[in-house]
This record gives structure tokens, C-alpha cells and sequence, in this order.
């Protein structure tokens, strides 16, 4: 993956203008210093680029020139040169921003109901053995009716991705000037009612650079949820207090010490 996996912890960004006109934009840092950053193709047009000094992987390190801090969560980190070809950067940042966000989504479902489960609001719950359930249709209906509407909603996100705004349904009104179609944040009345994404982009960046962050986490959780389901059998609130009892015993390292 083109962009860095990194902590949740937020960072400031220092106070800067930033020009309006084309692609480029020109970041002043002080009066006397003027630093002109290159935005990378398919880039948000309400997001403030990242100066040059920014946060990396590594500190010291140096960025690939493809990662210039115009995307959020961009850490400089690609070692492998993944991003380098504009069209494929682009993808790769639209993949990891769904993925995120179905992480996020996937972890919540899991701590939610084992939750609820545990202080006795629902029966037990195990994500892992969900498939199980029994359900008010046959697994092949569920099946087929999953396949129709994700195709429908991922067809529909290519397609903007492919042409941005194409597939805008925001509503037209004659005293209200719509949002700018920005590939991967549709915002307007239906994903973003308080406008907070469609602000100054500087904290339009924090927030974005949050999400990213935070969904980088839920991967991360996700993975970890999946490996503790498969060695012990158990699920994640479940393994934190067996952990909490006996850290010197419950870890991560048992998995490859036991016999």
C-alpha cells in the first residue's frame, strides 16, 4: 500500500495561505518563505497540502517525489514505488480510504455486540461463527442480494472514480451553490449535513488525515481480532481481560511459545 501505516495520535498543522488557481499550490510558511508544493493528480480541491516539512514514517527520511503531501494520511512511506504512476496513486488511496472505512465499520460491529452481550442486553455473541446463524432467509438469498446491492453501490463508486460527479445526487437548489465533486467524500446534505468537510482546507486535511489514520488502526484491529478468534477461540473483550489478569502469560508471544 503507496501510503504509511501510522498511529492515531493527531498532529497541528502550522497556519498557511494557499493559493486557489490550478494544480499547484503555493504554500507560505512566513512572509519571507514561499514553498511551491505539487499536487498529485485526482488530489481533493478542498484539502490544504502538507509543506514539505511534514510528519514522516521516519523521521529524516526523504519522500518520493509522487508522495508530496497532497493526500491525507501521506507519511512518505513506499518503498516498494507503488504509487509512482499518478493513476495508480490515485486508486490505491481510494482502496485504502473504502477499506478503512469497512474496518472501522467491521471493528465496531465486533466490540459492539460482544458488548451488549456481555453486561446481558443480547444473547452470546461470536462474530467469528456468524455465519452460522440462522437468518431470516437462506444463506444463498442473503448471498444473491448482497452480490446485486454492493455491485450496485461499488459500480456507482467506480463510475466516479472513472468521471468525477457523475453519480452526484446531491439537490439542486437556486440559492445554494453545491459542493465541488470530490472523488472518495461525496459531503453535501446526505454524508455530511454539518458541512464539516467542506470548510478551510486546513481542517479539512486534520479531519481527513484523522479518518485515514484511525481506519489504519481498525486494519491493524481487524487482523488482530481474526488471529486471536482462530488461536484462542475467543473474542477480543474476552482476550483484553484474560490479558489484563496475566499480561506476563496472556500476549501475543503465548501464540509461538506454546507447544
Amino acid at each position: 500500500m503507496a501510503l504509511a501505516i501510522s498511529s492515531a495520535g493527531s498532529f497541528k498543522l502550522p497556519h498557511r495561505d494557499v493559493g486557489s488557481k490550478g494544480n499547484s499550490k503555493n504554500v507560505k510558511s512566513s512572509p519571507k518563505l514561499q514553498v511551491s508544493v505539487k499536487a498529485t493528480k485526482g488530489v481533493s480541491s478542498v484539502c490544504e497540502p502538507l509543506p514539505p516539512d511534514r510528519p514522516l514514517w521516519f523521521p529524516g527520511s526523504s519522500p518520493p517525489e509522487w508522495l508530496d503531501g497532497s493526500l491525507p494520511g501521506d507519511f512518505g512511506f513506499d518503498p516498494l514505488g507503488l504509487g509512482s504512476d499518478p493513476e495508480l496513486l490515485q486508486w490505491f488511496a481510494q482502496a485504502e480510504l473504502m477499506h478503512s472505512r469497512w474496518a472501522m465499520l467491521a471493528v465496531a460491529g465486533i466490540l459492539i455486540p460482544e458488548f451488549l452481550a456481555k453486561i446481558g442486553f443480547m444473547e452470546s455473541f461470536s462474530w467469528y461463527d456468524a455465519g452460522k446463524q440462522d437468518y431470516f432467509a437462506d444463506p444463498l438469498t442473503l448471498f444473491v442480494a448482497q452480490m446485486v446491492l454492493m455491485g450496485w453501490a461499488e459500480g456507482r463508486r467506480w463510475a466516479d472514480l472513472v468521471h468525477p460527479g457523475c453519480v452526484d445526487i446531491e439537490p439542486k437548489f437556486p440559492n445554494r451553490k453545491n459542493p465541488k465533486p470530490d472523488v472518495g467524500y461525496p459531503g453535501g446534505l446526505w454524508f455530511d449535513p454539518l458541512q464539516w468537510g467542506r470548510g478551510s482546507p486546513e481542517p479539512v486535511m486534520v479531519l481527513r488525515t484523522k479518518e485515514i489514520k484511525n481506519g489504519r488502526l481498525a486494519m491493524l484491529a481487524f487482523m488482530g481480532f481474526w488471529f486471536q478468534a482462530i488461536y484462542t477461540g475467543k473474542g477480543p473483550i474476552d482476550n483484553l481481560m484474560a490479558h489484563i489478569a496475566d499480561p506476563g502469560h496472556c500476549n501475543i508471544f503465548s501464540a509461538f511459545s506454546s507447544p
